[in-house]
């Protein structure tokens, strides 16, 4: 599997964090995913679909370019 260049921080932050605060069951909610598979993406032992991944950020309340530019800039 190949490592991300973001860390478990960065990731768990901006997918437990929407813009209201959201916890992670209503992110889940609104992205129309199971929990476990949420799980499975933080662990990176799914690979998710542009699909997948545009819902979990219209959860979040983020375009999906805003999404991992918000990872991008979290400090490491």
């Amino acid at each position: 599997m190949k490592a991300s260049k973001f860390s478990d921080a960065q990731k768990a932050f901006i997918l437990k964090q929407g813009s209201d605060g959201g916890a992670v069951a209503e992110i889940c909610r609104k992205a129309g995913i199971d929990r476990s598979y949420l799980a499975d993406l933080e662990r990176q032992s799914k690979n998710p679909t542009i699909d997948v991944l545009n819902r979990v950020a219209e959860a979040l309340g983020v375009h999906l370019p805003e999404l991992f530019v918000r990872l991008a800039k979290r400090p490491r």
